[in-house]
């Protein structure tokens, strides 16, 4: 028999962004191959997260996914869902509205954030009582003057693929201490999971660095002259992916328009300050696709033109501090609703 680790990660209730909680249960174990069903229910006081009163205070962790923790010996992730002492899903556990049971839907997410300073509380790059050098420099830079932040993005970048996860790039954005990362996976819980999952080990590993992750999508300032950060969502399902027609395509994007309101609601706070019609966005309150075109509501990706029309869109609205259940549940909805 040999103790092993296991970090219980899940969102707690706050509204409308919610944050990563979690906790560490030792267990012993004899051969544990790392497995869901190896893994019991846990439970939580859920008034100290917004999920439950004093007088009733417990909730439930169900385990629905689990990877190494490459940072902890004997140690593993273990992503679950929050649901109510009767096992039905709490209301916060956006995971449990993804109508994707066949995982027909594939998701790449691009995550967007900004790296700061805790001494400072600024963007790393950012002089105190003043502003680095525009931006225009920053965007897939390389050297010191531009690049800030690089050890702990590779650091996390490693963290990431030895846990499992299906990490697919980074790279600096176009404002200064502004990054990215990138995470694909067939099946929208599962691409959820893993985004959720690659966030904990960024904010972790920010212990050790004297930094912390900022999510907000403008933190600069919506009147700055700096770019935002999104959480672009590229999705397909097998009708996108197959389609060879011009028209299947533009009925899916045109199943977007009249429900702009319902995706708005649920990709992210404060995104009023980012979708202005500037800086690579479409306004908040437009609609709008294109081939091509990154300040569009919706982009229609230039190689999926090229391959006949087969291959997948890109929704550009998605805020940095979005919770990518949420987003999936709702973009297969919409997708779900064309008429094709």
């Amino acid at each position: 028999m040999s103790k092993i680790k296991l970090e219980y990660l899940w969102l707690d209730g706050y509204y409308p962004t919610q944050n990563l909680r979690s906790k560490t249960k030792v267990e012993e174990h004899e051969n544990f191959k790392g497995t869901l069903e190896e893994l019991s229910n846990w439970s939580f006081d859920g008034s100290s997260t917004k999920q439950a009163e004093g007088g009733s205070s417990d909730c439930l962790l169900v385990p629905v996914a689990i990877y190494p923790d490459p940072a902890r010996k004997d140690g593993y992730l273990v992503m679950t869902e929050v649901m109510n002492a009767d096992g039905t899903p709490h209301e916060s556990n956006g995971r449990a509205t993804i109508d994707d049971e066949d995982d027909d839907f594939w998701f790449g997410f691009e995550q967007e954030y900004f790296i700061m300073d805790t001494r400072t509380q600024l963007p790393l790059g950012f002089p105190i009582g003043g502003y680095p050098a525009p931006q225009g420099m920053y965007y897939c830079s390389v050297g010191g003057k531009n690049t800030h932040g690089r050890a702990l993005v590779e650091e996390h970048a490693d963290l990431c693929i030895e846990a499992g996860l299906n990490f697919e790039g980074i790279n600096q954005e176009v404002a200064c201490g502004q990054w990215e990362f990138q995470l694909f996976a067939k099946g929208a819980k599962k691409a959820g999971d893993e985004i959720w999952v690659a966030r904990y080990l960024l904010q972790r590993l920010t212990e050790s660095y004297g930094y912390y992750i900022e999510y907000h999508p403008k933190p600069l300032g919506k009147d700055m002259d700096w770019n935002g950060s999104g959480m672009h969502a590229n999705f397909s399902n097998s009708i996108l992916r197959n389609a060879g027609s011009k028209d299947v395509y533009e009925k899916i994007c045109e199943a977007f328009r009249p429900v702009v309101k319902e995706h708005i609601e649920v990709y992210g706070e404060f995104n009023d300050q980012r979708l202005t019609g500037k800086h690579e966005t479409a306004s908040i309150t437009d609609f709008s696709y294109g081939i091509s075109d990154r300040g569009a509501s919706i982009r229609i990706p230039l190689i999926t033109v090229e391959k006949g029309w087969k291959g997948w869109l890109e929704d550009r609205r998605p805020a940095s501090n979005g919770d990518p259940y949420k987003i999936a549940a709702r973009i297969i909805k919409t997708v779900k609703s064309a008429k094709v």
